[in-house]
């Protein structure tokens, strides 16, 4: 995995006022050292991160002044700057917080004027009339409420005019987005309004919740002047409680403000429970409300509100008010059982998704309080919450409702509710045995009764253990454990089933461990835990144990490592005693599983006495031939990955994978063929890495040795053996290119050969590589690598055109001149033969000879003066140079082969095919970089030729290949009727050819034999001629090929209208 490059931190640099410059130049003193000099050097760098260093030296700078520097004009000044500089900061602006962190340590004799300073500009912030700009004064308000003493105090100085400002602003920034919803206004306008709205009453809350000045009575009398701001603040919150018109977030949080402001403006406190519960139920008596209360939130004590503003309020019920304790008294537990009733009313009314939203979160809120309220609560309450009440009936309910719920946020409160209801029941069970318990022994029961497949189940299980333990649940039935694995063939329900299986098998140990003293309980984990999961892998089908190797076999092992040894002794007993079928994966499939799964996530060393304690080389050979095919990748993937990337290959390793790859390269399934090469590919990263720690070590520049046993041996001998396995390898993959053989054994050999040449490539400098393909390539198997452009599958063609690109040899060290000379000959004339593939091969042929700077010398009479070679170019250059002269060659003899067919068709079909040649072309073309060309110039007429002789080539060929529908409509219908419908067709699509063969369907004779006269006379009716004005040409089909009998006609797609092309299939009877 890459290291993700660190993200450069941005910060907007601090500015001041030009008159501010001004003043702090003037204070300035020549040595530079006042705190005028440090904000005048700070204000006048660029960069915001530049300037956190002179932030931190103001206050230090300070603190060596002593009291008379109070009344230091120069200082006081400055003071003054700070504060300015502190409100134009935005909120986000990391220098804010800094300097707010800095001027916390601000020496006592100057916090008065520091606090003067702050409140002045303060006082001019909650000046401002701009609507857009009440955002910034909000922000400015809530950041010195965020642990900034002089912020602080300034809001103390100021909290009048802070509630003023804030209830302006919620009312104005209403009535603008009311305005912009009239007028279907900007909704990127709305959305910041909105935005505004909901931080306004966030702030206003937090004022309440942290000012000193609410903590004191003072301010609740009428005549207070707070008193009536706090007021209006309420009567703004209750209208936005009940404006649908608002976002739901916003409402939520008016819910939380109303609550919050009744609780700390009502008095007597101990009433407020009761008056709530009022307001919850509908039944507030007009006659015990104070006259303020019923001004400000009229429409909740008198109105009818909508279930969503009554929803919002049990949110703030439960949020806003102190429930620990009991500290309301028997009014706190009265509320407590009216909000949750009032939620089940509402829980059958709503139906919309985000209110069944917030309704969960609301409940499960609910059940957090009343476990706070139950620890200190009256035996009353308790009876009330118990596990058979009629409070928690309905709470299952709603869990068993809505535990498969779409929406994964309201699954997981589902989750929370159930859980907090185990809890809930524990606390009024005063001290009942749990296992004995009615209600847990109930649920246990009719959880266990429902079916696998619901997936809600497995989550109220894992609940259900973490609360009572998995003992009580196996006690009831003890085949849970197998039951859970033999549903893990669904795939919808395998990360379910193994998160449960995981919670069940980590608290049977843990509870085990605790009951028993001796070691004999590993014994009955391992049979309750362990045993089903490998009677799955023995006997379970291939879905089940696909997963449960992927999902369940790791988390096992990493709780429990030493379990390996049990899960291989007992694999290895069933393989002894069962042979079984080799047709199945059986024992030993789940033997290599559970090990491939180890090593993986590093409970397994490869060191060769821990493969002889575990697993005898006769097993691993079984397992590498083993006729599944899947045992042979899990016994491959065993030896080849690691959790390790630098863990040295042993050399029984290096022994196994030779043997497997002498029996395993003509698999028939191409799925097996990736993996098998997937997984030779991570062996020989690992040798590449461990080369490196040897090479080192070797060197004497690493200090630290190996975690390896092969730190016996000398480094150069294990390299030697890298060296040496290697070779061994790269022979056994050459051998395997024989002529002749497979497909699947030359695919498996050239993808393997093309990994070691990536994994091992030619570096320059000091990095040394352990080995090199290069160095094994002789004449004979450069040689066979080229033979392999003849197979039949591009497949192999493409990886051995890849290969022989990645190898640091060319061909010009092992063909002469003669032999070149007879590849690109041989090309040429593979390039014009009728079997499909030859030009394939030729293609290939071609690309290589360009690539590897092998065309003849004899090409160069193809280059222009400007063109000609140089022994300095680069290899792009060549690249192009030789593609220009090869391209050049192909269309000389593709335009010999169009005059030949413009005076007999028939003769070009059978010896001047013209697919060849253009296939060339196009694969020539599509391996060039035409964004990096430099021979512009020569290029262009070389372009316009090919142009040109392709409108040729469409001309001549349109007889025989023509189609415009995108369909591949044929005309060939032998009827009248289907000859009409097909004039309608015709008609809609309207063809663009221009050679009359599509104007009107044709009714085509019905015959035996084909009479080449007739053709004759067909095609002499039709006009192939091309009409040319100006740059418009009016055929829109550029044909490059003309197919020969059993070939797949092709075009190339120049600029312009084209259509497609089809053969027609009369002309499929030539042989």
């Amino acid at each position: 995995m890459g290291v993700k490059k660190k993200r450069e931190m941005q910060v907007t640099a601090l500015t001041v006022r030009h008159q501010d410059l001004e003043t702090l130049r003037s204070f300035a003193d020549v040595e530079g050292k006042n705190l005028a000099s440090l904000l005048l050097n700070c204000v006048q760098l660029k960069d915001g991160v530049s300037q956190i260093h002179y932030v931190k030296q103001i206050v230090p700078l300070l603190e060596k002044t002593d009291e008379n520097g109070v009344c230091d004009p120069a200082i006081q000044k400055c003071l003054d700057i700070l504060a300015g500089i502190y409100y134009s900061l935005s909120v986000k602006n990391p220098l804010k917080k800094l300097l707010a962190s800095s001027l916390n340590g601000l020496p006592e004799f100057f916090q008065t004027e520091a606090i003067h300073s702050f409140t002045s500009h303060l006082e001019e912030e909650l000046n401002t009339t701009d609507l857009y700009s009440y955002r910034k004064v909000v922000d400015n308000i809530s950041s010195c409420m965020e642990n900034f003493n002089l912020g602080r105090a300034s809001v103390n100085n100021l909290l009048k005019n802070v509630l003023d400002f804030l209830q302006k602003s919620l009312t104005e920034i209403l009535e603008e987005n009311r305005q912009v919803l009239k007028f279907a206004g900007n909704h990127i306008v709305q959305t910041q309004l909105m935005n505004d709205l909901l931080v306004g009453i966030r702030v206003s809350m937090t004022l309440v919740q942290k000012v000193q000045d609410f903590q004191e009575n003072l301010w609740k009398a009428s005549s207070s002047p707070i008193w009536g701001s706090m007021c209006g603040l309420l009567g703004i919150f209750t209208k936005f409680l009940s404006d649908g018109d608002l976002l739901q977030t916003i409402q939520s949080t008016s819910g939380l403000a109303v609550i919050l402001f009744i609780k700390t403006m009502f008095q007597p406190s101990e009433n407020i429970p009761e008056l709530i519960s009022s307001l919850l139920l509908r039944s507030v008596d007009h006659t015990k409300v104070p006259e303020w209360l019923m001004s400000s939130c009229r429409s909740l004590c008198c109105a009818d509100i909508p279930g969503s503003a009554l929803l919002f309020l049990c949110q703030g019920t439960l949020a806003m008010l102190d429930w620990q304790n009991g500290g309301m008294g028997p009014g706190g537990e009265a509320l407590l059982l009216d909000t949750v009733h009032v939620l089940f009313t509402l829980s059958s009314q709503i139906k919309e998704s985000t209110l069944e939203m917030f309704l969960s979160r609301i409940l499960s809120l609910w059940t957090n309080s009343a476990i706070r309220i139950l620890e200190s609560s009256s035996p009353s309450l308790k009876d009330s919450l118990n596990g058979n009440s009629s409070i928690v009936g309905r709470l299952l309910e709603y869990v068993y409702t809505h535990w498969e719920h779409p929406l994964d946020a309201l699954r997981h409160q589902t989750k929370i509710i159930f859980k907090n209801l185990l809890q809930m029941h524990q606390l009024t069970m005063k001290g009942a045995d749990l296992v004995t318990d009615p209600f847990f022994l109930g649920l246990t029961k009719s959880l266990l009764l429902l079916e696998w497949h619901i997936k809600g189940k497995y989550t109220c299980l894992g609940c259900l253990v973490e609360c009572i333990g998995i003992e009580h649940i196996l006690a009831i039935d003890n085949t849970v454990p197998s039951q859970i694995l033999k549903v893990m063939g669904e795939q919808s329900l395998v990360p379910y089933a193994s998160d449960l299986l995981e919670t069940m098998f980590k608290n049977h140990k843990n509870h085990l461990q605790s009951q028993i003293v001796d070691i004999t309980w590993i014994d009955q984990w391992h049979e309750t835990w362990v045993s089903p999961l490998l009677y799955i892998l023995c006997e379970g089908n291939l879905d089940q144990k696909s997963y449960v190797i992927d999902y369940y076999l790791p988390k096992l092992l990493n709780y429990s490592p030493e379990s390996l040894r049990y899960m291989v002794k007992i694999l290895q007993t069933s393989i002894n005693a069962k042979n079984g079928s080799c047709h199945s994966r059986g024992a030993l499939g789940a033997l290599m599983a559970c090990l491939r799964t180890a090593r993986t996530h590093g409970h397994l060393q490869s060191a060769t006495d821990a493969w002889e304690n575990l697993v005898s080389s006769a097993r691993i050979k079984q397992g590498l031939i083993h006729q599944h095919c899947q045992v042979r990748i899990d016994t491959l993937g065993l030896l080849c990955e690691s959790s390790r990337s630098t863990e040295i290959v042993s050399a029984e390793e290096m022994e196994w994978i030779q043997f497997f790859i002498m029996y395993n390269l003509n698999s028939q399934s191409p799925g097996v063929r990736q993996q098998i090469c997937s997984l030779l590919k991570k062996l020989f990263c690992r040798i590449q890495e461990s080369s490196q720690v040897l090479y080192k070590l070797e060197q004497g520049k690493s200090k630290h040795e190996p975690e390896n046993e092969l730190t016996k041996e000398q480094p150069s001998v294990s390299l030697q053996k890298y060296k040496n396995f290697m070779s061994s390898i790269c022979n056994s993959l050459f051998e395997a290119l024989f002529p002749g053989s497979s497909y699947s054994t030359r695919f498996s050999a050239l993808t393997i050969l093309g990994s070691i040449a990536e994994v091992f490539p030619v570096l320059e400098g000091r990095v040394q590589v352990v080995y090199q393909l290069s160095h094994d390539i002789d004449a004979g198997r450069f040689q066979t690598l080229i033979e392999c452009f003849t197979s039949t599958f591009e497949e192999v063609k493409t990886l051995a055109f890849d290969l022989l690109m990645k190898l640091s040899v060319t061909a010009v060290q092992f063909q002469n001149a003669e032999k070149l000379q007879g590849l690109f000959e041989a090309a040429l004339e593979l390039s014009t033969s009728t079997k499909p593939y030859d030009c394939v091969t030729a293609s290939y042929l071609l690309n290589f000879l360009i690539w590897q700077d092998a065309v003849p010398s004899s090409l160069s009479a193809y280059l222009t003066h400007g063109a000609a070679c140089s022994s300095g170019d680069k290899p792009a250059a060549v690249v192009e140079r030789n593609t220009f002269m090869v391209i050049k060659c192909l269309m000389e003899n593709l335009d010999e082969d169009v005059s030949q067919a413009e005076n007999s068709l028939l003769r070009a079909a059978a010896s001047f095919p013209m697919y060849g040649r253009i296939h060339c072309v196009t694969r020539a073309l599509q391996k060039l970089p035409l964004d990096r060309l430099k021979l512009v110039s020569e290029w262009t007429p070389v372009v316009e030729k090919l142009l040109l002789l392709s409108y040729r080539i469409s001309a001549v060929v349109a007889p025989v290949i023509q189609s415009s529908s995108p369909e591949g409509l044929i005309p060939m219908d032998t009827d009248s009727e289907s000859a009409s419908r097909l004039q309608v067709i015709l008609n809609e699509i309207q063809p663009r050819d221009t050679n009359d063969y599509f104007n009107q369907a044709k009714i085509l004779k019905e015959c035996d034999n084909f009479d080449l006269e007739d053709l004759k006379a067909s095609v002499s009716n039709i006009d192939t001629s091309v009409d040319i004005k100006g740059n418009t040409y009016r055929i829109s089909t550029v044909i490059v090929f003309f197919p020969v009998i059993g070939i797949e006609p092709k075009a190339l797609y120049l600029p312009g209208q084209y259509s497609t092309t089809e053969l027609h299939p009369q002309f499929h009877v030539f042989k």
